[in-house]
């Protein structure tokens, strides 16, 4: 990939940890963890869709479907680990 399309999923899988911490609040903690966890699943869904080649919402090199489905999935769990010692 080339430098335009790491700053493109960067931005993307931000846009996603930021609007799920939107929705499920919390403070800047859980904002950090949103975003870090955001990157890692984008990245994750991103390789799995490479390794898998499946061209899913392609826009260029990067695999912004699986991307974001690795983001979304591994916001859920982690919202869901983070959630049982309440």
């Amino acid at each position: 990939m080339i430098a335009p399309a790491y700053i493109y999923s960067f931005l993307l899988a931000t846009l996603l940890g930021s609007a799920f911490h939107f929705w499920k609040g919390g403070g800047g903690a859980r904002l950090l963890l949103a975003l870090i966890l955001s990157w890692v699943g984008f990245f994750l869904g991103h390789w799995l869709g490479r390794s898998w080649g499946i061209d899913f919402l392609m826009i260029g090199p990067v695999r912004a479907g699986f991307g974001a489905l690795g983001s979304i999935l591994l916001l859920i769990i982690g919202n869901w680990i983070t959630q049982l010692d309440k």
